[in-house]
């Protein structure tokens, strides 16, 4: 281009410039004064996309039957105040002004998101979609490339895993891809929570011992431990579905009567036993059967706790409460004594209190918190009404509290703070008493209770109010537990039901002869033991196996799992084959046989 056309060009322009901006003013004056000033187009990315669509406008107006437009010089682009990054002559009326507008604005849209700004870091990136759950995730990964590539980045679908309880123990460099992982333990839990709703699973009863009645049983992680009137101590594994149990040899072993077991405690690594005659014995499970430690009580044990996260034991006998630990050596030793005022009827320790144990006990009607470094102190005074059932989590308590009829207020649940100790809630008002509370295995902010009226009930912590009660049994209950959908409940008539609370409906039940006395479930194993109100021994010269059943008690396991069968159990494997007609929800082949 010559230097006439070249100044006739820019004569044009300034022309067509003004008659823009005059133009703009009287049809958006208002606009006009409230739109920013932008800033002056560098070689930087706005400059890069005027120049990249300015052949395409070209090529509009052309259409349109305007000369196509020459590139602008820098001098002539800072003058340039037309509020877009194209030369103002590209927006003068015309046949291609609403195209051009349209384009101006569209490019402004996308430098208004600044998401799709290529020099956000990843880490930023990454760190705003963490706080994403796993719909949000696959929402975001439909969105655009980029967004695709951080919503499937590693750390975040590892995280996901690690807050649903996947693979709790599982470092990110163990597997490749961790959204497919958790993808896979999503369709196994649906199919175990399927297999829990239609009764789909193998149940085996753990081996009894001949000619012995069952004392207790507690059971851990799939880990389970009984006591019989002999005094032997068993012990299983779940897990593996080896049922062939070792005995854990005593101190006591020998020739003559052995005591009767009072109370058995299990966690992962430790087992623990406790004799009428104030014995007790303390195993640890991954060094063999026989103790490591024995200790010997001037009077028989009322209560006996272990901690499910360390080895923490604490006994209580006549009036004294003492707390077990080995010390740095690996020596056990007395951490604590607490001298009481009552005899204790339940005793619970603490979780997550670090170096020093913490533990919980009723005595009557006076609650105690007990601190290893201080001295016993009083949580709760009842003043006659006594305390009838207790369970603690890492910063709560809960105890039911049985209101007597001359100062009737109706039999309550107290909820405390272990920090600040002070009551947080009365829940409930029922006319029977509680007898079992589950707070620590409850979800957040619920807590569920069983009844001596028969009913169990969900109480609200939020609320202080009850969010659900359910009548499951013909007599008192005796042992409860919820997850986030279900509740299984164990009764003095020996029935095991298992409830959707979220539909209040009954999914099924099992019935045996005897009281439950414990119920342990997960999402893929449930353990109950029935054990019989009185301890008597078989007599030797009744030889009839449903005159032993009658006194025996039993162990009971149920597996969810479809990879894992009981082939070696005694008890056949349950599957409900049978052709059943609808909304029949009763299967004979879960109910066990009494013997009778």
């Amino acid at each position: 281009m010559d230097d006439y056309n070249l100044d006739e060009f820019r004569r044009r322009w300034q022309e067509e410039l003004a008659q823009a901006q005059t133009l703009r003013k009287r049809r958006w004056p208002e606009a006009a004064e409230r739109r920013p000033r932008r800033p002056e187009v560098g070689p930087g990315r706005s400059e890069q996309q005027a120049l990249g669509y300015l052949p395409l406008v070209q090529g509009l107006l052309a259409g349109a039957g305007r000369p196509p437009v020459a590139r602008a010089t820098q001098a002539e682009r800072q003058e340039a105040d037309s509020g877009s990054c194209f030369p103002p002559a590209l927006e003068a009326p015309g046949g291609g002004e609403q195209l051009v507008d349209q384009l101006i604005q569209d490019l402004n849209e996308m430098d208004d998101v600044p998401f799709f700004n290529s020099q956000l870091p990843y880490e930023v990136a990454i760190n705003i979609f963490q706080y994403l759950d796993r719909k949000e995730l696959g929402r975001c990964a439909q969105v655009s490339k980029t967004w695709k590539v951080i919503a499937e980045d590693e750390v975040l679908w590892y995280r996901l895993c690690q807050q649903e309880g996947h693979l709790p123990e599982s470092n990110i460099s163990d597997y490749s891809c961790w959204k497919l992982i958790f993808q896979e333990c999503q369709a196994k839990e649906h199919i175990l929570r399927t297999n829990w709703k239609n009764r789909k699973g193998a149940v085996s009863e753990l081996e009894h011992i001949p000619d012995e009645a069952l004392c207790g049983a507690h059971s851990h992680d799939g880990l389970v431990i009984a006591g019989y009137t002999s005094g032997d101590v068993r012990v299983w594994d779940t897990r593996t579905w080896d049922y062939i149990a070792p005995f854990l040899e005593s101190e006591e072993d020998g020739p003559g009567v052995r005591p009767h077991v009072s109370f058995v405690r299990i966690n992962s690594s430790l087992a623990v036993a406790a004799y009428q005659n104030g014995f007790l014995n303390i195993w640890d499970l991954r060094t063999g059967k026989y103790p490591i430690h024995h200790f010997e009580h001037e009077e028989r044990l009322q209560a006996l706790a272990l901690s499910q996260e360390d080895a923490t034991v604490a006994t209580a006998s006549a009036f004294d409460v003492i707390m077990l630990c080995p010390n740095e050596e690996g020596y056990w030793q007395i951490a604590a004594e607490f001298e009481v005022q009552k005899l204790v009827d339940c005793l619970e320790i603490v979780p997550d209190t670090g170096r020093y144990p913490v533990a919980v006990a009723t005595a009557e009607d006076l609650v105690y918190l007990l601190k290893a470094e201080d001295s016993a102190r009083t949580l709760y005074s009842g003043r006659g009404h006594p305390v009838t059932c207790l369970d603690v989590s890492a910063n709560q308590a809960a105890f039911g509290v049985k209101f007597l009829a001359w100062l009737y207020e109706g039999n309550k649940i107290m909820l405390y703070s272990l920090e600040a100790e002070r009551c947080l809630a009365k829940l409930g008002n029922s006319l029977g008493h509680f007898t079992c509370v589950n707070l620590r295995d409850s979800p957040p902010n619920l807590m569920v209770s069983g009844n001596m009226d028969r009913r169990v009930r969900i109480h609200d912590l939020r609320t202080d109010t009850i969010a659900l009660s359910i009548p499951a049994h013909q007599l008192g209950v005796s042992a409860v537990q919820m997850d986030d959908w279900k509740v299984v409940s164990g009764g003095e008539d020996g029935l095991v039901s298992v409830w959707d609370y979220r539909m209040n409906q009954k999914l099924w039940e099992v019935h045996s002869r005897h009281p439950v006395r414990h119920i342990s479930f997960n999402s893929h194993s449930l353990i109950t033991a029935h054990v019989p109100y009185e301890s008597v021994a078989r007599d030797p010269d009744l030889d009839h196996f449903t005159t032993h059943r009658r006194h025996q008690g039993l162990i009971q396991a149920y597996e969810f799992a479809v990879d894992k069968l009981a082939f070696e159990s005694t008890v056949p494997l349950c599957r409900s084959c049978c052709d059943t007609m609808p909304g029949y929800n009763y299967d004979l082949a879960l109910a066990f046989p009494d013997g009778i």
